[in-house]
């Protein structure tokens, strides 16, 4: 009899933990912030901008205007200014369940990696755009690096652009055009995890790396 009670208390906590989870991964599904990308980040851009916190296009990319919108728009309307889209800010943004759940990772994945591009290959040739995205989706599937995209572009001190302000100027159209050719397969960069301009490269350590090829005024290494 006591061994069938532990069994049906064991059957409850084991209930009780995967109700706990499933929960906590819907919250985190409904928290944006810095990094995050996709329609619902788009959704929350064009109310910002409509409501005069944010400048500039809806772009499905949640950068640092974006964060710093959000937190204007959360001290004005008493909420915590911590600039993440909870699920309180987007009840007051007016943005439910159901809109986030419509989200597309597939739309957010080309938007923030052709930013990404465009910041740090604007100018150069298209097969070096190309590269440029190609190394990126390499690093994710590489063991040293983060496994998602916003993790490996929002790595510290990976790109530039990140800290010099090219991160959040207008996008090229080609680098749409080139994240999309990347996000299908495309590798100009011959399966390259890193690149640099020798031109401007400082670092011993980059120019230490094996060169693979060079496009434009990049060289991609190993």
């Amino acid at each position: 009899m006591n061994g069938k009670k532990l069994i049906s208390a064991l059957a409850v906590i084991i209930a009780v933990n995967i109700l706990v989870i499933a929960i906590a991964q819907e919250a985190d599904a409904a928290v944006y912030r810095r990094g995050s990308s996709g329609t619902v980040v788009t959704q929350i851009q064009t109310k910002l901008r409509a409501w005069g916190y944010l400048s500039g296009n809806a772009d499905g990319v949640f950068g640092a205007k974006t964060e710093l919108a959000v937190k204007s728009f959360q001290r004005r309307n008493n909420l915590t200014a911590d600039g993440v889209a909870g699920p309180a800010t987007l009840a007051a943004l007016g943005i439910s369940a159901a809109d986030t759940s419509s989200g597309s990772a597939r739309s957010g994945d080309v938007n923030l990696l052709a930013r990404l591009i465009s910041a740090e290959a604007r100018g150069e040739p298209y097969d070096g755009q190309v590269a440029v995205g190609a190394v990126v989706l390499n690093r994710i599937q590489h063991p040293s690096f983060p496994s998602t995209m916003s993790g490996v572009i929002y790595q510290t001190g990976a790109f530039t652009c990140l800290v010099d302000g090219q991160f959040d100027k207008p996008v090229a159209e080609s680098a749409y055009k080139a994240a999309s050719d990347a996000l299908n397969g495309c590798d100009p960069s011959g399966g390259a995890i890193y690149y640099f301009n020798p031109k401007t490269a400082t670092s011993a350590w980059i120019w230490s790396r094996p060169v693979l090829l060079e496009i434009g005024r990049h060289r991609f290494c190993a």
